[in-house]
């Protein structure tokens, strides 16, 4: 099964999103087939705030690192790192994964939908069998957050060769379920409060990332961690030493 077709089985696809090996390979041991990355968790394991296309670098480095992770990997590429459709072409053509990413914003506004859809489509002739999922941030940003500019959005990005679309911030039922039923290509969005799974199913929703969340629980978990040794605390449960230190002896004796 290819990672398109994970799209279009019976159940949605629960991508959840590494930051690094390690988060990855935990991700891939729990049995999910497929991991994104998250351009936040990135951005702020090297002390860089999101946005700013401050992680091309990092993200190139990443998708080499995660080559030898089993299962499809998908990219978080911010924008592409570029206005020019060429630009962001070329540098996607050298990450080795399956599927990426790719906002309709530029430094937290809009940018015109022609301009990203030129992007889309020189993504997909350089590298026709990736899995483009354009991202659409009205409703992320708060800029234009209607169904129309949504849907408007969208089409000019499926026309280009879109194979999915992401509309992070989406959470409305009838929203989404307007958003699924006019939109021709697997439509994404992050996890929604008070609904589940099969609840997103229902409204037509192909794919659920987790975006940030494992990396802000992580964060988390680790001062919670902290705080239970300092304060006397119940110390919280976690992945045994050996189990992580044999995943990453595992890892480095791969050919990556």
């Amino acid at each position: 099964m290819t990672f398109a077709e994970l799209h279009h089985r019976d159940t949605p696809l629960v991508l959840p999103n590494a930051w690094d090996v390690p988060s990855a390979l935990a991700l891939a041991a729990a049995g999910f087939e497929a991991i994104g990355t998250t351009s936040f968790g990135v951005a702020a394991s090297h002390g860089r705030p999101d946005g700013g296309r401050a992680t091309a670098g990092a993200n190139l480095a990443l998708a080499r690192a995660l080559a030898p992770v089993p299962g499809y990997v998908s990219m978080d590429v911010e924008d592409g790192y570029a206005d020019d459709p060429d630009e962001v072409a070329e540098y996607i053509a050298h990450l080795p994964v399956d599927g990426v990413n790719v906002e309709d914003s530029t430094a937290e506004a809009l940018i015109p939908p022609p301009v990203h859809a030129a992007k889309v489509a020189a993504i997909k002739r350089r590298r026709p069998e990736l899995f483009v999922n354009a991202r659409v941030d009205t409703y992320w940003l708060g800029q234009h957050a209607t169904v129309e500019e949504t849907l408007d959005r969208a089409t000019a990005y499926v026309r280009a060769g879109a194979d999915g679309i992401f509309v992070p911030g989406a959470t409305d039922p009838a929203v989404l379920r307007e958003l699924t039923t006019n939109i021709p290509v697997p439509v994404n969005v992050l996890p929604v409060p008070g609904l589940t799974v099969a609840d997103l199913k229902g409204l037509g929703v192909r794919r659920v990332s987790t975006g940030s969340l494992p990396y802000r629980a992580a964060v988390h978990a680790a001062v919670t961690a902290a705080l239970a040794v300092r304060d006397g605390g119940t110390i919280p449960e976690a992945v045994a030493y050996p189990e992580l230190q044999s995943r990453l002896v595992t890892y480095a004796s791969s050919d990556n």
